[in-house]
């Protein structure tokens, strides 16, 4: 079984680029504000979220382990 992975949006960090749109349509969503939300906020690893967070612009998208919390974007220094 793969790894679980828990995303959030920073929303006082969210301009609204949808660049996480752009990298994986199918997991983040814009509202009425253009602010950016996890599809589902718990869900499987996947190398288009990862991207996703990789490319916002002011890294707004946070990933963690589902459970155990470690970081895995952004990593820790």
């Amino acid at each position: 079984m793969g790894d679980r992975w828990h995303v959030e949006v920073d929303r006082s960090l969210c301009i609204g680029s949808a660049q996480c749109r752009h990298h994986a349509p199918d997991d983040f969503r814009l509202d009425s504000a253009r602010q950016s939300h996890p599809a589902e906020p718990d869900t499987d690893a996947a190398e288009q979220i990862l991207a996703a967070a990789e490319n916002c612009p002011v890294e707004a998208i946070v990933i963690t382990l589902l459970g155990s919390g470690e970081a895995v974007f952004p990593p820790e220094e």
